[in-house]
């Protein structure tokens, strides 16, 4: 398995496969580079693609303490070990990571795809994302790893009953072991957000989002793509967070390789 290493010695291990122009995969929140793998499979016939493990997960390594500035950095190690420049596909709270290269890289982020950056501008629900980020800041601290876990898939819509039945699986100590990078996702890179100087992004970028899922994830598509100055919106019909590879994979190739024809 190949391997780079980030400026602050950072171990980033990743999975390659295809030719063509550089695109990576910056996954959400306790996802793993092989869930990335069909995605990649689907693209590697028009693009060398990139799904790596984000530091703290899988085969990477992680250095503390942890900033949203290494993330970037792991990126553009990346991108430095492969080519000149990327394509970026952010999915969730990857989305925000993805913007962040874009802000800090400049021209070597050659464009943006996006999928449902999961932030709710609504009053209320911002109450709630605030007291769910101090819970799971408290179990993190008394290293209450499955309990975090717990938090965050209840607040992403699996039922006790899910869970309970998710606990039994191998896959909950793969879970459990990446439990402190949700404070990577869920704390540092949202509560950045709001504050990114996003109009000052160059790089062409699709905004997409899934008619299938909540109402709040089409209207911050729609606020984000007017906050951007080369940005176009599109809707994904019949998918929801979890969008399927089958349904994403055309219009992400359609889009880079629309970006490739006119550079």
């Amino acid at each position: 398995m190949p391997k780079v290493t980030s400026k602050d010695g950072t171990v980033i291990g990743y999975d390659k496969k295809g030719q063509g122009p550089l695109l990576i995969l910056v996954l959400g929140a306790l996802n793993r580079k092989s869930q990335g793998k069909k995605l990649t499979e689907l693209l590697s016939d028009r693009f060398t693609v990139i799904s790596y493990d984000r530091r703290g997960r899988g085969d990477s390594t992680d250095t503390v303490p942890y900033s949203t500035t290494k993330e970037v950095e792991d990126i553009e190690a990346l991108i430095d070990a492969l080519d000149s420049n990327a394509y970026l596909y952010g999915h969730s709270s990857g989305c925000v990571l993805a913007l962040m290269a874009a802000i800090e890289l400049g021209v070597k982020v050659r464009g943006l795809a996006l999928y449902e950056l999961p932030y709710n501008a609504d009053i209320y629900a911002q109450k709630v994302s605030q007291g769910y980020r101090e819970e799971l800041a408290r179990l993190l601290s008394s290293d209450e790893r499955g309990k975090a876990v717990a938090l965050f898939v209840r607040s992403v819509g699996v039922t006790d009953k899910q869970i309970a039945a998710m606990e039994r699986l191998p896959m909950w100590k793969g879970l459990t072991a990446m439990a402190h990078t949700l404070a990577y996702d869920t704390i540092e890179l949202m509560e950045q957000y709001p504050a990114l100087d996003i109009k000052s992004i160059d790089a062409k970028t699709l905004v997409l989002f899934g008619t299938d899922s909540p109402a709040f994830m089409g209207d911050t598509a729609k606020k984000l793509t007017a906050s951007m100055v080369n940005a176009k919106l599109q809707p994904i019909e019949g998918q929801s967070h979890d969008v399927k590879a089958d349904a994403l994979a055309p219009v992400l190739a359609d889009f880079f390789a629309s970006i490739t024809m006119q550079q």
